[in-house]
């Protein structure tokens, strides 16, 4: 069965895309079956993955709110298998109330499909609206990535109330994976400063993997690809391989 694994954090900007798109491929790369959910309105993981957002039906939203089969939602590519979203998403929080266990939606089509998959992996939105609210119910855990700039651990307590919350009413087996330090420069202190200020806060719930500031990473989802197919060979792609790796034998 899948391990399902949210990619979350409350502010924009901070990678989780970028992570979300770049661990699938990478552990994809490993031989390991992965699925991408696209829980995020914007929909950059699905044509990041080189899906077209626009024309890709069934959709996350179609399985939420019209009752579409999530099988027949997911897309094979040869980065991983998505679940596609595009901006019809964006009001699904609110039609979703009116819908009864209306939190555990997602978790219902994502264990319908656990059994193919060794990772699934739910790109959230930039919230802790309905739709985070459902990742976390349907994650066994999830990834926080942290950008090593000068507001980082702002809105991180926000957010671990939040998972506080599930944790205690909704989902009690919610676990942290880990704290993952992105867009890290080494030449300055400040990316230095904020990596041991995250480890104090996170002690032993950091990768060691560190994701780099790397313009090939920012440029690899305007082609529709993963940073790994690219340019295999930037900083970006290795950082993620090696993610990757750290993660795969931490399974093992």
């Amino acid at each position: 069965m899948a391990r399902i694994i949210a990619i979350v954090n409350q502010k924009g900007g901070v990678g989780k895309t970028t992570t979300t798109v770049n661990i699938t491929a990478s552990l994809k790369a490993l031989g390991k079956r992965v699925l991408l959910c696209d829980f995020d309105p914007q929909a950059n993981a699905t044509s990041g993955m080189g899906v077209d957002k626009n024309t890709a039906s069934p959709n996350v939203y179609d399985v939420l709110i019209n009752g579409a089969d999530p099988k027949k939602s997911v897309v094979s590519t040869k980065y991983g298998d998505v679940i596609p979203s595009n901006k019809a998403l964006a009001g699904a929080g609110i039609e979703m109330i009116a819908i009864p266990d209306r939190e555990h939606l997602l978790k219902k089509a994502l264990d319908s499909l656990a059994k193919n998959y060794d990772y699934i992996f739910i790109d959230c939105p930039p919230s802790l609206e309905l739709l985070t609210v459902n990742a976390l119910c349907a994650a066994h855990s999830l990834i926080v990535p942290v950008q090593c700039e000068y507001y980082a651990l702002e809105g991180l307590s926000d957010l671990l109330s939040t998972v506080r919350l599930v944790k205690r009413g909704l989902n009690p087996k919610l676990a942290l994976e880990g704290v993952l330090l992105t867009m890290f420069d080494s030449r300055t202190n400040l990316s230095l400063q904020v990596a041991e200020e995250v480890k104090r806060h996170f002690p032993g719930q950091v990768y060691a993997t560190v994701i780099p500031r790397n313009v090939r990473l920012s440029e690899a989802p305007s082609h529709g690809m993963p940073v790994t197919d690219y340019d295999p060979y930037s900083r970006g792609a290795e950082a993620y391989r090696s993610l990757a790796e750290e993660m795969a034998s931490a399974e093992g």
